[in-house]
């Protein structure tokens, strides 16, 4: 718990003073990836948030929320410079339209000194041109097979062996990496571990891993440092999930509903500390 910690809320402050976070995820059928991956980084306390999506999928975020500012994607590239962050992948797509929109982005994060947050599909694809140059302050939040993808081995030498899995990602790319599991392993660039101990078996669901995604964006947009943005994020949702499922059953928790407890998540670590 000496290691879990929130960023400070300034009580004179505006919706800068806790970030910017931009969002690129969602394609035709995963517009509830775009929306959760989003809605996650308020949630956390970040101050604002773009989705950078398609026509279709920004058009049904739209009806689910108000909280978010709505971008085309073909704008994305453009305005990077414009955030503090930013996360790519949840939903992403890898067809063709996605690949080249995918190294367009990454040849200009690569330029700009910013943290970027990769999941999902901004995983699959990394995996496939592992070559290009990528963000200094880049973090990767693979799931098993994910990172077997990423270091080209088989998940059961994945799964045996959650932290050297997690050191070599890092090693191999420079980064963060937050290795999704039973319990998360988080290897930081300087290769320090750690392994979270909360969450259950509601969080195995579809849409979970976006969330974390975005709570991952929405601390590091408030200034915190990329291990400790991941640690706090995976803890916070670890907890959230044990929340929901004491409340709804580990069996019929959605991950809309992780969503709306993260705020409890949040007052239990408060009154912790």
């Amino acid at each position: 718990m000496d290691e879990i910690k929130l960023p400070l809320r300034k009580q004179n402050s505006h919706k800068g003073t806790f970030g910017k976070v931009l969002n690129i995820a969602g394609s035709p059928n995963y517009s509830g990836a775009a929306y959760l991956s989003s809605v996650s980084a308020l949630r956390v306390g970040c101050g604002y948030v773009a989705l950078a999506s398609t026509p279709n999928v920004l058009q049904a975020v739209a009806s689910m929320t108000p909280d978010l500012v709505l971008v085309p994607i073909k704008q994305a590239k453009n305005i990077i410079k414009n955030y503090d962050v930013v996360s790519l992948g949840c939903g992403f797509s890898t067809e063709t339209p996605a690949i080249l929109l995918f190294k367009s982005i990454m040849t200009e994060l690569a330029i700009l000194d910013l943290p970027v947050v990769l999941d999902a599909d901004g995983i699959n694809l990394l995996a496939k041109f592992r070559k290009m140059v990528l963000p200094d302050r880049l973090i990767l939040t693979p799931h098993p097979k994910e990172a077997s993808r990423l270091l080209g081995k088989d998940i059961s030498d994945i799964l045996n062996n959650m932290e050297d899995s997690a050191t070599e990602i890092s090693l191999n790319y420079k980064c963060t990496t937050v290795l999704k599991g039973h319990n998360t392993v988080i290897c930081s660039k300087k290769l320090s571990i750690y392994t979270n101990n909360t969450g259950n078996s509601a969080l195995a669901k579809a849409g979970t891993g976006d969330i974390l995604c975005g709570m991952i964006a929405g601390f590091l947009a408030q200034g915190m440092k990329s291990f400790d943005a991941c640690k706090t994020a995976v803890y916070l949702h670890g907890l959230a999930g044990e929340l929901a499922g004491k409340d709804l059953t580990e069996y019929s928790v959605l991950a809309s509903d992780v969503l709306k407890y993260i705020p409890m998540a949040i007052r239990t670590l408060i009154k912790d500390n």
